[in-house]
Parts: structure tokens; sequence; C-alpha cells
């Protein structure tokens, strides 16, 4: 049985001396506590899925993902919870034959079958998938789709007195969260995505596609800064380190370094370069847990 998620996750005011300095508040949307086994934004994203997939009897979930997806995790995860199989195509054929690494072993763990294919092979199938899964809920990369753009509009209505001052910002990797998140917000309120992979214009093409195909019309209250992504994703700079392990000594926690970590480092960027005028409160949606490694 999936069990259900502890929902509205917790916000968290943070009172940190660089962002006082500037007039900004922190805030912190603990969507990494949403649930135990389908963490933060991968909770929000699957969950319409889910639901769709057992109303419509699928025989199971197919999906995409890396090396390290934590998507390939989660959806390995609900899909053991709701007794389904689950089939999961990986990026790199090198992969087959060599050892498991700790994230792959836990969707292996949860039964999902691994099909590793070449790069090229990989993006081929992003487009043309349908038929190798019939009858099955075919997930795409990341989960962004519109039903996981609608899980995520539900996040500022968690979300109390957002208003013209208020920014909400988040790592934007398929765009699904991003644009759920701006879907979702009242009038004067504004999102900000921060890329963790070089994808300008692509990213933002992906944003509007997603609007598009949810909601029929286009949203003017976000944008996607492409300054901290550290030269791709699941890069780490020496800068970004120093300031994810700073940032946690000052706070006492443990932050994810792929997407979370560059986030608030965008933020804060923008917040002590005088980019984020004083008054601004910034909500930093966190969507997903540290790794075990």
């Amino acid at each position: 049985m999936l069990l259900p998620a502890d929902l509205p996750t917790p916000l968290q005011v943070l009172d940190d001396p660089d962002f006082a300095r500037a007039g900004v508040e922190l805030r912190l949307k603990r969507d990494d506590l949403a649930h135990p086994t389908v963490p933060g934004n991968k909770w929000r994203k699957l969950a319409p899925n889910l639901a769709y997939a057992v109303e419509t009897g699928a025989r199971g979930l197919y999906t995409f993902g890396g090396a390290y997806s934590t998507h390939l995790r989660a959806v390995a995860a609900a899909a053991q919870a709701l007794g389904l199989p689950s089939i999961g195509v990986v990026r790199g054929d090198e992969l087959a034959a060599a050892p498991r690494n700790w994230s792959l072993r836990a969707a292996e763990g949860c039964g999902m079958e691994l099909r590793f294919v070449s790069r090229a092979d990989y993006r081929a199938l992003l487009t043309d998938h349908q038929p190798l899964a019939p009858g099955w809920l075919v997930l795409p990369e990341g989960g962004s789709n519109p039903l996981a753009v609608q899980g995520a509009a539900a996040v500022p209505a968690e979300i109390p007195d957002l208003g013209p001052s208020d920014l909400l910002a988040c790592p934007v990797g398929t765009g699904g969260t991003l644009a759920g998140l701006a879907a979702g917000l009242p009038p004067g309120a504004r999102a900000l995505g921060v890329a963790v992979l070089r994808g300008e214009g692509y990213l933002e093409r992906e944003v509007a596609t997603l609007h598009q195909a949810t909601y029929a019309r286009q949203f003017d209250n976000w944008r996607i800064a492409h300054t901290h992504h550290g030269g791709g994703y699941g890069r780490l700079t020496p800068e970004l380190t120093a300031f994810a392990e700073e940032f946690e000594q000052r706070h006492g926690l443990a932050l994810e370094r792929r997407y979370v970590a560059k986030t608030l480092h965008a933020v804060h960027h923008a917040a002590t370069t005088g980019q984020l005028t004083s008054g601004t409160r910034v909500t930093v949606v966190v969507t997903g847990l540290p790794d075990p490694l």
C-alpha cells in the first residue's frame, strides 16, 4: 500500500545574516518531508499520475532517467507500493555491465526492471516511446507532464498570505515543478526557477509547452536563472560546495547538492548582490533529500 503524503509540508523561516543584511526574508518549503519513499517534488508530480494509473488499470509504470535519477527511484518505490511492475530506461549503455551505484540499486531493490540504452537511443525513445509499452503508463523523464504540473500547482495554496513581495524559487531540471508553482501563484507573486543544467531557451520552451498543454494558456509570472548550474547536471563547483557546507553548518540542515544547493546558492547571490529588493520574501521549495553517500 502506498502511504499518504504528510501535507501540508512545513514552512520554515531561517534567520540568515546575509539575507537579513539585504532586507530579504528566507523561508524553506520543506517538500523533502512530504513522503517517506516518494520524496519532495517527486510526490507532487507523481501522485496525480499514480491515481490515473490506478483509475485506468495501467499494466505498469514505464519511465526514463539517468544513473542517479531520483525520479527512477521514486517511480520504482511507488509502483512497488501499488503492486505494479515498473521499467526504467537508463541513459548510458555502458552502465549495464558496471556495478550498480546506490541509486540504481535502490530502484532495482523496489522491483524496477532497468533497461540501459545508448545516449542516442535514449533521446530517440524520449520522443517515440508509446509503442514500447502498450497498456502501461509512460512517464516522461523527470515525470513532467500536465498531471504533474497540476500536482505541483498545489504548493502555493499551502503557503499563507502570498502577495507582491513574494518570490517562490525552485530548481529546474525538466520544468514541471516551476510550471506548477507559477500556475498556482496568486496575483502579484512570482516564481523563479534555477536551472541545474545547461538549457537556456530550451527550459523556457519546456515550461511554456507544459503550461499550454495543462491550462491552454501562458503565464508571465516566472523566469529561469541560468547562472548557477555549475557547468551541467550533477556538476558541483568548489564555490557551490563551500556555500553548501557553510549553509549546512549555519542552519543545521543537510542539503541535496544537485538541485537544492544550486537553488539556494542562486537566491543567496541574488540577495547579496542587490538583485532582490529589500522587503522581498523568498520561499525556496526544498525538492529532495541529500544523497545517502
